[in-house]
């Protein structure tokens, strides 16, 4: 199977990226799944309804979360309500929604699973526990990707590797910054440590660079955080998975600029 991922989409910018991008990417890829990362695909950031029907409407067949996926008012109802809207498996307590959905795709089912890194974020539970449990819960249909939302490169490689010839793909997000470490480990399980996002180009994460820029040099005096304009860019990977092994068989970098 093919399989589409993009993120982190990046407020109202990365929404209009995808509308602009999105097409062509089916027409080249002809995906059989998409899986868009939306934990900031709301104005401002967060994510609601109108977003979430945005990325739905486009294709996703699954929205991934991380840890502003219920940054904004609503969001517990809306995780309730859709199944293929996925907040991280790992949130602590007794958390709205789900942090993992399965796909139907006739013979198997595409497992996707959400997870969030327990460095330098919010806190958690273990990922490498969370995840060996959610794969103890698996069923042999399951063809199983993870949206690993995490800040520590190492942290994303470690899990990686741990989960190495048990699921066929894990990618992170949550740095916006698409890394060049795309490839397939050694028990085949696909992997890169950050997809990059959906949004404006000429940004800091998809944010005003004034205000950002200012609030490094003068952080006594902060300035409010604003979403950035102009040419737009969509960041993503396409990946080829095999359904009878379960296993990767190559993954393909998206990079699209001055769109």
């Amino acid at each position: 199977m093919i399989l589409l991922c993009l993120g982190d989409v990046v407020s109202a910018a990365g929404i209009e990226a995808l509308h602009k991008a999105l097409p062509a990417l089916k027409r080249k890829y002809r995906p059989d799944c998409i899986v868009i990362n939306g934990e900031n695909s709301a104005i401002g950031n967060g994510v609601d309804r109108s977003a979430m029907e945005a990325l739905f409407s486009m294709g996703a067949d699954a929205i991934t979360g991380g840890n502003h996926s219920f940054q904004r008012k609503g969001a517990e109802e809306l995780h309730e309500e859709n199944p293929f809207l996925l907040r991280p498996a790992n949130w602590p307590g007794d958390p709205f929604g789900r942090g993992t959905c399965r796909v139907d795709m006739g013979a198997y089912d595409l497992r996707v699973i959400s997870l969030q890194g327990a460095l330098f974020m919010n806190k958690c539970e273990n990922p490498f526990l969370v995840l060996d449990q959610l794969l103890k819960e698996g069923t042999p249909r399951d063809l199983t990707v993870v949206d690993f939302h995490g800040e520590a490169t190492a942290e994303k490689q470690a899990l990686a590797r741990y989960a190495d010839g048990r699921v066929a793909l894990v990618f992170g997000t949550h740095t916006h910054v698409q890394t060049n470490d795309a490839g397939v480990l050694p028990k085949g399980t696909g992997y890169l440590s950050d997809i990059g996002m959906c949004g404006a180009e000429h940004s800091i994460l998809g944010k005003g660079l004034e205000p950002c820029i200012h609030n490094f040099i003068d952080p006594d005096h902060r300035m409010k955080i604003t979403d950035a304009e102009g040419p737009l860019m969509v960041n993503g990977l396409v990946a080829e998975l095999d359904e009878k092994t379960k296993r990767c068989k190559r993954i393909e970098l998206i990079n699209l600029r001055e769109i």
